[in-house]
């Protein structure tokens, strides 16, 4: 994955959503706000505001129109993805409503609140048409089928978990997880059901009335929720242990592991498994990129001549007054030039970053920054690297600022790093030590011109000095001369 990008949000992130359909945006609920992001954008390109106290569970329906959520003053909400104003609400619950989404039908939704209940409401006239009090203690997670539109799932605070069909007046099947649940998920087949809580993930066979196939204990502390990839092949889940676990949904083996600066409270997979987004307890929503595979380009055959060619000129005679003409020198444009030339930025910054270059030639490096910044692409080019690349460019920077020939142009270059990579101070010991340096070597510099410029002010006194006292002695000797010739006229 790429450098991740970091967002403050106003609250803790308690649901991320992605929109199922292009060009996946993705719904983040924190505090009384949802913000909607592009997929690359840092500012919310959409935001609704309209809760009084906190929002829950914003989440898309299937053909990424419309948008529920839950709230602290027990009501649903339901958006149009396009307006500002809510379509419907549903009122109902008496306590808070941690849970909501939409049957595969997309014409019902499901809810679960504080108040123990499970509800069932009919979008198109904002009424209940079933509610299930079954749980005892809060219902804070949920599910529905994406197989049959009339089953759903939930998950409460009284270690159960419950399905329920809409056909029926009560549960057709209840799990004990024996931990108080945080987090349900059902396998695209239905047939599966992953459960978490406490320190557990679990896993179900729905199909043989809730048999118990897997329990994963790899977290150390509370597991808070789940994912899985588009092809089902992988299940993540995040914790308040300040790790994603990824394991395989063959073996259920944990194949990699992401770590992140504090507790996790939501977790979210794009639809084409290219961006992973982590909402966390202080408000930071950390989103990752996959990095896209260079193509390699395949190398031409060269055409072999054609029998013309050989035997073209070959019963030529030149004649007395023919002259010969030079074949003109094709000019071989260097690596960075040809990147350069096809506006590739950032792989012409690396081609000038290589050893033989910036080494021996760093007069070519800073040239090819400050075209960069001329055609207004040095941000870019900057931004989305490695902590190796970041390490190489900083020790640059630092070595060469204080060149005066290359301070202008370098000093914007430090200045957008510092700007770019400021919010991953602090995770890198490596780039740490390379700030220090950078911060190290610009000190000494503003201290050299603090002292030359006192030596300027000695050397401009000395200078008016030297000047006032030359004006004086002409002064002294043309009264002198004029006195004497005074003298002269006066004996004559």
């Amino acid at each position: 994955f790429q450098t991740p990008v970091q967002i403050k949000e106003f609250g803790a992130v308690n649901k991320i959503d992605f929109s199922p359909v292009p060009p996946y945006n993705y719904a983040v609920t924190a505090s009384s706000r949802i913000h909607i992001y592009g997929r690359y954008s840092q500012e919310p390109i959409k935001t609704f505001s309209r809760f009084k106290d906190a929002a829950y569970c914003a989440t898309y329906r299937d053909d990424g129109n419309l948008l529920v959520a839950g709230s602290e003053e027990g009501s649903l909400r339901l958006f149009d993805i396009n307006g500002k104003a809510p379509l419907r609400q549903f009122d109902g619950h008496t306590k808070a409503v941690h849970v909501v989404g939409f049957l595969s039908d997309k014409y019902r939704i499901f809810s679960g609140g504080d108040d123990y209940s499970s509800v069932l409401w009919d979008i198109p006239t904002a009424t209940e048409i079933v509610s299930y009090s079954e749980h005892t203690d809060y219902v804070r997670c949920g599910c529905a089928s994406k197989v049959n539109a009339d089953v759903f799932i939930t998950g409460s605070y009284d270690h159960t978990v419950k399905l329920f069909d809409a056909r029926t007046k009560s549960s057709v099947m209840t799990i004990e997880h024996g931990q108080p649940v945080e987090s349900v998920l059902l396998f695209p087949s239905g047939g599966l059901l992953v459960s978490a809580g406490g320190r557990y993930v679990k896993v179900w066979d729905v199909l043989k009335g809730g048999q118990l196939l897997v329990s994963l204990k790899n977290h150390h502390k509370t597991v808070t929720c789940l994912c899985l990839n588009s092809s089902g092949q992988r299940l993540l889940s995040g914790s308040l242990d300040r790790h994603v676990k990824i394991y395989s949904t063959t073996s259920y083996k944990v194949v990699h592991s992401f770590n992140y600066a504090t507790s996790i409270l939501s977790l979210a997979l794009s639809p084409e498994d290219e961006t992973i987004v982590v909402g966390m307890t202080n408000g930071v929503l950390n989103v990752k990129h996959r990095k896209l595979e260079e193509r390699k380009e395949k190398p031409r055959k060269k055409r072999q001549p054609a029998y013309r060619t050989y035997m073209k000129g070959r019963t030529y005679m030149p004649k007395q007054d023919d002259f010969c003409v030079s074949k003109p020198v094709k000019r071989v444009l260097r690596k960075y030039d040809k990147l350069l030339k096809s506006f590739h930025s950032s792989k012409a910054l690396d081609a000038v970053l290589e050893p033989p270059i910036r080494l021996y030639t760093p007069e070519v490096t800073v040239a090819v920054m400050q075209e960069l910044h001329r055609r207004g692409t040095l941000r870019s080019a900057l931004a989305g690297r490695d902590e190796k690349q970041i390490n190489l460019l900083l020790t640059f920077v630092a070595r060469r600022v204080i060149e005066p020939r290359f301070t202008p142009i370098l000093v914007t270059v430090a200045d957008m790093i510092t700007d770019i990579y400021q919010p991953v101070v602090g995770q890198s010991a490596i780039v740490d030590r390379q700030f220090l340096r950078l911060q190290e070597a610009i000190g000494k510099e503003i201290d050299y011109q603090e002292e030359l410029l006192e030596v300027l002010g000695m050397m401009d006194t000395l200078f008016a000095t030297f000047t006032k006292k030359r004006a004086t002695c002409l002064e002294e000797n043309k009264s002198n001369g004029l006195t004497e010739a005074i003298e002269t006229n006066t004996s004559n």
